[in-house]
């Protein structure tokens, strides 16, 4: 991508972050933190406030992770949903981390990253006056993998970490998440064991939060994981939902008018386990329509 495109696609997202939060009242604009050091350099982590934030607020959040198939990706990409959960009232995080493209790590070491933002904020409930006990993962395709995986994967702590606090979230939002198995994974260079940790299907146990999914119908490559992720939750007796957008592929999300509807979604989903109160602040296009899997 040129300095201009890239240009010219932050400032198409930022427009989408303000028509979308029009709807509510409008959030803070978003403060970087440092939430980890690395041998590569500090990793930020971006958080939204809702208007009317006070330290002593417990508000739900949610923690965005970007796409980019673990090789690349911008921690921009989540901005218009953002900003719309915050103006809603939630505390709202994109967070960057380590890719092959910049620091040429492996998928584990991106989702090692993920579940040390989750831990950030939980460590950091009081200054960020969130409720420690309400953090949502969210992310797209790669993105939507690390947060599955925070919520599923076993071990993968980094090292001078306090394993006490714990790098699960409470709830999952996931736009066509990449859950791909353990022999892809070994395929990228990661070691077996991990490969086997951070395939989520197989990593999912009775102790997953609820899930939302989203996918186009045309995302033959990533939509079965989905459904198979989703199956084997409500198998265990758990939440998970997989809504299908008609006639789009990978990716549909970010862009209207189906950036809209799974964002409505995504707000009735969050209302429903107590983080958003009342109806959205938006109306999904009645041309973007999303249908909930049997």
């Amino acid at each position: 991508m040129t300095r201009a495109s890239a240009g010219f696609a932050t400032a198409i997202r930022l427009l989408l972050a303000l028509a979308l939060a029009g709807g509510g009242a409008a959030a803070q604009d978003a403060e970087p933190y440092v939430y980890k050091k690395t041998p590569h350099g500090d990793l930020a982590i971006h958080v939204h406030r809702p208007p009317g934030w006070k330290a002593a607020d417990r508000r739900p959040a949610i923690v965005f992770f970007f796409g980019g198939g673990w090789t690349s990706g911008s921690v921009e990409q989540f901005e218009p949903q953002a900003a719309y959960l915050a103006g809603r009232g939630m505390i709202a995080a994109r967070a960057d981390y380590r890719v092959k493209s910049r620091q040429q790590v492996a998928p584990d070491v991106c989702v090692e990253d993920a579940k040390s933002a989750v831990r950030w904020l939980r460590q950091h409930a009081a200054e960020l006056g969130l409720d420690p006990d309400r953090i949502a993962a969210a992310g797209g395709s790669a993105g939507g993998h690390l947060a599955a995986c925070t919520a599923v994967t076993a071990g993968l702590e980094a090292d001078g970490e306090d394993a006490a606090v714990s790098s699960r979230p409470n709830l999952l939002v996931l736009f066509n998440p990449a859950l791909l198995d353990a022999a892809f994974f070994a395929g990228r260079g990661v070691a077996p064991a991990r490969a086997k940790a951070i395939d989520a299907v197989a990593s999912l146990g009775k102790d997953a939060p609820p899930a939302v999914l989203f996918y186009g119908s045309r995302d033959e490559k990533f939509l079965p994981g989905g459904k198979a992720f989703a199956a084997k939750a409500r198998g265990l007796g758990l939440e998970a939902a997989v809504y299908v957008a008609g006639g789009v592929g990978h990716g549909f999300f970010n862009h209207p008018p189906w950036l809209e509807s799974t964002l409505v979604e995504t707000d009735r989903f969050l209302a429903r386990h107590g983080y958003l109160e009342g109806e959205p602040a938006r109306t999904a296009p009645p041309e973007a329509l999303l249908n909930l899997e049997k």
